[in-house]
């Protein structure tokens, strides 16, 4: 409920903000002078922005399963997948939300989590991950991919954006009709939105796009650290995380689909656009943490 509640009020504060600044500085005058409509602009922006992160995240668990050819345990066949069922559970448990799927898919060694709502989520595991890792440490990973359904990151994650998808149209489209308006100031005849418009906002959305994703990114790489500390947390010592991440920096990680790579235990590294941080920089914040 409070998930909920968040969505709406982060969608009434993102018109708000845009509408008030385009208000002060004159913006929703100078749209209304050249046929554009500030509020039909606003709910636009909102249903794009919006619309797609939610629908993604409303689907992440069928999509993830049909990307990776991930299995969900139904019922454990043999001792490994009692274990891992067993495991997350506990783990659920603890952290207070129902009890996920879980899912062995093929693949090198990764591992995601991923669901709409925290007590129907998914978690999945590689086959990789299982044999390049003992145990403990794949107690570990799983205690992390628990903790981001515990912390609500797939939920933060699509509001982020949602919010960044509403500026980046709203923000290209107002910028357009600028541009548009500065190359037609002599041209009385036409009516509506000339060239100038329509290349103007492709631009943006691609130049604010790289500049949305950056932002997006940032926050992912504090989630990670989060559910890291969320993982020792559930487990009661910081030790099995710490070995599983060194055990993560000498494997081949597993690229995920792109959909779900902000989701892996492991992704990009040493870039502004990297969804997790370095191995390194994970395993100093842990010890001192």
């Amino acid at each position: 409920m409070k998930r909920i509640v968040l969505f709406v009020m982060t969608n009434l504060a993102v018109m708000l903000v845009l509408g008030v600044t385009a208000s002060l500085l004159g913006v929703n005058r100078f749209l209304t002078s050249n046929g554009l409509d500030l509020g039909m602009l606003l709910g636009f922006s909102l249903l794009m922005g919006f619309g797609g992160a939610i629908i993604s995240l409303l689907m992440s668990k069928p999509i993830a399963k049909w990307s990776t050819g991930a299995k969900v345990i139904v019922q454990a066949s043999n001792a490994d997948e009692t274990w891992l069922l067993q495991t997350v559970s506990g783990f659920a448990t603890t952290a207070g939300i129902g009890m996920p799927e879980v899912a062995i898919y093929e693949g090198e060694p990764n591992a995601f989590a991923t669901g709409a709502f925290k007590n129907s989520a998914l978690v999945a595991v590689s086959t990789g991950l299982l044999r390049g890792m003992t145990r403990e440490e794949v107690e570990a990973v799983l205690g992390h991919e628990v903790a981001h359904i515990a912390n609500g990151d797939m939920v933060t994650m699509t509001l982020i954006q949602g919010v960044m998808n509403t500026f980046v149209v709203f923000i290209s489209r107002v910028v357009g009709y600028f541009v548009d308006a500065a190359l037609r100031r002599n041209d009385t005849q036409s009516a509506g939105p000339g060239m100038g418009y329509y290349i103007t906002t492709i631009v943006m959305d691609i130049l604010l796009g790289f500049v949305a994703a950056i932002i997006v990114a940032r926050f992912s790489r504090q989630r990670e650290f989060r559910a890291d500390a969320g993982a020792a947390s559930l487990m009661g010592r910081k030790q099995p995380m710490i070995n599983a991440l060194q055990r993560l920096g000498g494997m081949q990680a597993g690229t995920l689909p792109k959909t779900m790579a902000a989701m892996g235990i492991a992704g990009g590294l040493g870039s502004l656009f990297a969804t997790h941080p370095p191995l390194e920089e994970r395993i100093a914040r842990l010890r001192n943490s």
